[in-house]
This record gives C-alpha cells, sequence and structure tokens, in this order.
C-alpha cells in the first residue's frame, strides 16, 4: 500500500484559537504529520509526492470564489493589518447574508465560520497541496490501485462548499471523492472521527450519487455542532443518501464498533463502487480531543473490515492530534489494513 504526501503540507503552522472564550494552542499541528510520517517510513510504506493537478478539483466541490480567496488572504491581510492576528470577527447574517465585502476583515469572516483557522504565512501552500495528495491518490484509485492511503494535513472534512471550519479550508475527502465519480457511478465517504464530518454532509447533502456516513459523537453538544443528527438524511435527489451515527459522549470501544458496523452494512446495501475513508485517531481514548474510548485494537479491527468490503478505496487523514497515541494508532490501523489487502 503506498501513501502519498508533500512536505509542503508542514508550511500551515498556527500557535493558538479561540475556543469556549478563551485562547488555548492550536492542536492542528506540523508535527501530527511528521510522526504519522516518520511511522509510515519505519514501516516501510512507499511515499510518494503528488502530481500537480491545479485548482479545478477543488473547485469541483466548493465555490470559485472560496478557493480564489484563499489564496492570497493572508498576504491581503497583512498589508492590511499588520502584525494583528487574522481571526474573523465579522460574519454574515443567515436569513439575509447579504453581499460579500470587498476587505479582507469581511471576507475572512464571509469565508471563515468559527475561529479555529488561523492564517499564517504558509497556509495556502500546505491546503493545496494537502488538496493535491487526497487528488492524487483517487487518481491512483481510478487507474486501478485498490488501496491509497492520503496523509492529508492540514485536515479537511469540516470545510463546507464555500465555509472554512474545524481546523479545515479545503475538503480533501470530498475533493477524492469527487476524483472518483470519473470512473464509479456509486462512490461513499465514510467518516470516522470524533467529530461530525459536517462539511462533507453540506457538500453531497443534496446528491444521491455520493453517499456519506459520518460515525461521530452526538454534535448536539460537542464540536463541530450544528450538523450531523440522526434524522439528517438528505434532501432532493440526496434523500436517503446520508446516514449520521451518532456517538453518547463517553461510548466504549465495543459501543464505537456497533454503530461501526451498522455504517459499513449501510455502504454495502447503498450499493457502493468505491469509497473514501475521513480516517480519524482523534476517536482514541487518549486524543486531547477525543469524547470515546478508542485503542489500537478497535482501529484495528475497523481497518481490516474496511478492507474485507471489497470496495476501491482512498484513506484520507483526518484528525488525530498530539496525544501519546496517534503514531501507534496510525501504525496498527495502515499496517492492519495493509496485511489484509494483502499488499
Amino acid at each position: 500500500m503506498k501513501a502519498i504526501f508533500d512536505e509542503r503540507q508542514l508550511k500551515h503552522n498556527p500557535e493558538r484559537y479561540f475556543r469556549r472564550g478563551a485562547y488555548m494552542p492550536h492542536p492542528e499541528q506540523p508535527e501530527r504529520a511528521i510522526l504519522i510520517r516518520d511511522m509510515l517510513i519505519k514501516n516501510d510504506f512507499p511515499i510518494e509526492t503528488p502530481q500537480d493537478y491545479g485548482l479545478d478539483p477543488i473547485k469541483a466541490v466548493h465555490d470559485e470564489d472560496y478557493v480564489e480567496f484563499w489564496k492570497d488572504a493572508y498576504e491581503r491581510w497583512v498589508a492590511e493589518a499588520g502584525d494583528a492576528e487574522p481571526i474573523p470577527n465579522y460574519h454574515p447574517g443567515r436569513k439575509h447574508p447579504g453581499r460579500r465585502s470587498s476587505s479582507i476583515f469581511g471576507q475572512l469572516g464571509w469565508y471563515a465560520t468559527d475561529t479555529s483557522v488561523p492564517l499564517t504565512e504558509g497556509t495556502f501552500e500546505a491546503i493545496y497541496w494537502s488538496a493535491q495528495t487526497a487528488i492524487e491518490a483517487a487518481e491512483r484509485v481510478v487507474a486501478g490501485d485498490r488501496l491509497i492511503y492520503g496523509l492529508c494535513r492540514p485536515p479537511g472534512h469540516h470545510a463546507m462548499t464555500n465555509g472554512a471550519n474545524g481546523f479545515c479550508i479545503f475538503n480533501n475527502a470530498a475533493v477524492a471523492a469527487q476524483v472518483l465519480r470519473k470512473k464509479f457511478d456509486k462512490v461513499a465517504v465514510f467518516d470516522i472521527d470524533t467529530h461530525t464530518g459536517n462539511g462533507t454532509l453540506d457538500i453531497f447533502y443534496d446528491r444521491s450519487d455520493v453517499m456519506v456516513c459520518s460515525l461521530h459523537v452526538d454534535p448536539d453538544n460537542y464540536s463541530t455542532f450544528y450538523l450531523g443528527y440522526p434524522d439528517e438524511t438528505g434532501e432532493g435527489d440526496g434523500v436517503g443518501a446520508t446516514l449520521n451515527l451518532c456517538l453518547k459522549s463517553g461510548s466504549t470501544e465495543d459501543e464505537v464498533l456497533v454503530r461501526f458496523r451498522e455504517g459499513v452494512e449501510a455502504l454495502k446495501a447503498n450499493g457502493t463502487e468505491a469509497l473514501v475513508i475521513s480516517l480519524g485517531f482523534d476517536m482514541a481514548h487518549d486524543d486531547p480531543l477525543s469524547e470515546v474510548g478508542m485503542t489500537g485494537k478497535g482501529f484495528e479491527v475497523m481497518a481490516r473490515e474496511i478492507v474485507r468490503m471489497g470496495l476501491p478505496t482512498v484513506l484520507i487523514q483526518e484528525g488525530g492530534y498530539l496525544g501519546p497515541s496517534l503514531s501507534d494508532n496510525a501504525e496498527v490501523f495502515l499496517t492492519a489494513a495493509r496485511d489484509e489487502a494483502g499488499s
């Protein structure tokens, strides 16, 4: 099993963010990807760099003006605000959002829905190559590979059609799913992360060709809030193509696996032909953002059962922060997947 990664993804380096009324150190650090990259090297996974596929595959799932905004957002902020932190503090209304401002201050709040995505000098380069990593992984599957891992960082599954959210700006899993649609009629995204795949839900909510199944902690009192409830099943052509599997805070590993298997069966019943896994190791019991009790044993079970589905599969890295077991859980999952696939 090959892995795709580009060192330029490390250039986004946020120091802190505003959460629950206080500044705190930002958990989405370059070290996350470094730990997993080094684990891949130790375990003899071939790591290859992505080609440059440009912005068109990203714009296939995100609004064009949204994508274009991020290209020079940091430079515009510095020109207008100097050393002030680029954190949005103006946001549009809901019923009548009005018009997009020409000001960088207005535009940052137009496109960023929360305070978790601070701009840094290397942000655009990092998110661009994170998305290219996902595209490359999906293109390999379109070309005939059965299982590819995209070490995408920053993550992407909270990024909506036209809104950054929860550390995410470009939705790597959605981009990969759209690439797979070039060959496969029925694609699914299975989001396995302690947080809702709200951005992926937003992008595909009215489509039947890409099923989204998200396994996550109940969003009623847990970020990212708002989307991911069991009665949200899609709309328009997408009715029935969304499945939210909610976990109680404090769920044990066995309880997580019961719900995980519900997702597996739903994907089979859907007639899924190709699969994207939004892979979040923040379900680990010792992850700083975890609300559930997963261990390496549970991640191994998930990996093997995913591969046994027999589908062409793209693994896209999402959550998993600087807890003690991050590298170990990545090692267990990815080596088990490789062993099960026999490649």
